[in-house]
Order: structure tokens, then sequence, then C-alpha cells
């Protein structure tokens, strides 16, 4: 069943270009040499500069095989680290991690049938 990882942060307003350029370079480094997929979110309602990154893994073993090897990739990890460490308000990233369903669950009723 597929794992959706939702991260939100606050780009620092002086560093907003920079964080957008940077942003799109992510979403195309990490779709490009990993097999998952993500997307940039944007806002358009809520608080300004609260951006997001929205990656989609197969299982949630595939998302721990493919989160070792962004991590062990030193170009990746100098592009996360400009992001984070340079551009993003510290202490305003949160992770969220999801699971879909892809089968219907058996009600009491057809469990009964």
């Amino acid at each position: 069943m597929p794992v959706y990882v939702h991260q939100t942060f606050e780009i620092k307003q002086e560093k907003f270009k920079e964080a957008i350029e940077n942003l799109q370079e992510i979403k195309k480094y990490r779709n490009d040499h990993y097999d998952h997929s993500v997307e940039v979110l944007l806002p358009i309602s809520g608080q300004d500069y609260t951006y997001g990154i929205l990656a989609t893994y197969e299982n949630l073993a595939e998302m721990e095989v493919q989160n070792r090897k962004m991590y062990d990739d030193d170009e990746y990890l100098k592009l996360i680290g400009d992001l984070f460490l340079e551009q993003v308000v510290q202490g305003t990233m949160n992770t969220q991690i999801y699971r879909g369903i892809n089968k219907k669950v058996a009600s009491k009723e057809d469990k009964e049938k």
C-alpha cells in the first residue's frame, strides 16, 4: 500500500527566490534518481511562506530503502542541506507519514453475508 510523506516548513522571506529554485532542483533530482515521486506544494491559502514536499513511495519498506540511498548521496545532501540550513526558518519543519488504503474494508454487514 502506498506511503505518503508530507513535510511542511516556512521559507525565510529574504531567501524566497533561492528556496524556490532549490525546491525545484530537489524535486527534479529526487524524481530522476530515486524510485519514488516528489511534488512541491505551494500555498494557496493559509500561512504565507509555508511550503511543502509530498513524497509518494510504493510502501514503507521502499521508503526506508530510498531514504538510505538519499542520505548516502553527497549531491542530494548538498541540495537538502542548503534548503533546510539556509532557507527554512528553524523549528518550522513538520513531517507526517500517511498510508493509502488499497482494498475496500469489509463492513459488518458484508461480513455477515
